[in-house]
């Protein structure tokens, strides 16, 4: 079973993908500056570089999208 860690704040989401049989953290990232001009999500995943996009992320709902699909 892989589990997905989301922890959402005022402006900001972050995550972590986590396979707890292993107990190593699969990616982990945060999107920050939602509702605002300059928004980024960083990602990193496992053992790969880092990547990290800037955009219009609105809302939540966009940001989950956001993480959802780059997951």
């Amino acid at each position: 079973m892989i589990v997905l860690v989301i922890n959402s704040g005022s402006s900001s989401v972050k995550y972590q993908v986590i396979d707890p049989d292993s107990e190593i953290s699969l990616a982990k990232g945060l999107v920050e500056r939602i509702g605002m001009s300059g928004a980024i999500l960083t990602h990193k995943p496992h053992d790969r570089q880092e990547i990290r996009l800037a955009g219009e992320i609105l809302d939540h709902k966009m940001a989950i999208e956001y993480v959802m699909s780059i997951l």
